[in-house]
C-alpha cells in the first residue's frame, strides 16, 4: 500500500476517532460527576439512617469489654469520634464530654468515643493523662476503621474527623455534624440537642425552633403558620 493511500485512509477514519475520543472524554467525566453525587448522598443520607453493624473492643472503666451496634440500641447514645490518642485537641474535647457525662446519663444517654487507636492505647492513655484519666464512659478502639467508615468519617490520613453523633433507641441517626481537625467542640451543646430530639420523638408532628430549650415552645407546621414566622 502506498503512502498516499495510507494517507487518504487516515483522513477518512480521522473524524470518526475524533468522536470516539470525545466520547471517551465525555463519558469519563459524567462517571465522575455521578461518583461525586454518590458520596455526596451517602453524606447527606446517614441522618435518619440506622447505624451499621459492628463488633469492637473498647476500654472501660479498668476493663476491656465489647461493644456491638445491638448494645448501642434501647437507648438513646452519641457518639464522639476524634483522630487520636495521645493528641492536643482530642484530650480537651473527650475530658469537656466527661464534664457532661452525669447530666447525659440522667437524660438516658450512654456516651461513646471512638477512634482509630487500639483499646490498648486507650489504656494506656487513661493511664497516662490526668484529664483521660477522668473518663468513665466506655472508649471504643477502630483500627480496622470499620466504624469511622460506617459513620462516613475517616479521613484520607487514616484518622477519624471530628464527628458527634446523636442516635436514638431505634439505632437511627438523629444528627451529626463534622469539626476540622483544628476545630474543638463544646460538649454542653449536646444536652439542648439530645433532648429537642427526645421531645420531637416524643411529640411527632411538632419541632424545635432555634435556640429551643426544654420547656420552651416549639412549632406545629400546617398551611396556617406558613408565612406567619
Amino acid at each position: 500500500m502506498t503512502s498516499s493511500k495510507i494517507r487518504l485512509i487516515i483522513r477518512k477514519k480521522l473524524p470518526a476517532l475524533k468522536l470516539q475520543s470525545f466520547s471517551l472524554r465525555l463519558i469519563s467525566i459524567l462517571f465522575i460527576i455521578r461518583l461525586s453525587k454518590i458520596e455526596e448522598d451517602i453524606i447527606l443520607s446517614l441522618v435518619g439512617k440506622e447505624i451499621i453493624e459492628f463488633s469492637a473492643q473498647a476500654y472501660h472503666n479498668g476493663e476491656f469489654i465489647t461493644v456491638t451496634d445491638e448494645d448501642v440500641k434501647g437507648k438513646w447514645a452519641v457518639f464522639c469520634f476524634y483522630p487520636a490518642d495521645f493528641s492536643f485537641v482530642c484530650p480537651t474535647e473527650l475530658g469537656d464530654l466527661q464534664e457532661q457525662y452525669e447530666t447525659l446519663k440522667s437524660l438516658g444517654v450512654e456516651v461513646y468515643s471512638v477512634s482509630t487507636d487500639t483499646h490498648f492505647v486507650h489504656k494506656a492513655w487513661h493511664d497516662d493523662s490526668d484529664v483521660v484519666g477522668t473518663i468513665t464512659y466506655p472508649m471504643i478502639g477502630d483500627p480496622s476503621h470499620h466504624i469511622s467508615q460506617g459513620f462516613d468519617v475517616l479521613g484520607e490520613d487514616g484518622l477519624a474527623q471530628r464527628g458527634t453523633f446523636i442516635i436514638d433507641p431505634d439505632g437511627v441517626i438523629q444528627m451529626m455534624e463534622i469539626n476540622a481537625d483544628g476545630i474543638g467542640r463544646d460538649a454542653s451543646t449536646l444536652i439542648d440537642k439530645v433532648r429537642a430530639a427526645q421531645y420531637i420523638r416524643q411529640h411527632p408532628g411538632e419541632v424545635c425552633p432555634a435556640k429551643w430549650k426544654e420547656g420552651a415552645e416549639t412549632l406545629t407546621p400546617s398551611l396556617d403558620l406558613v408565612g406567619k414566622i
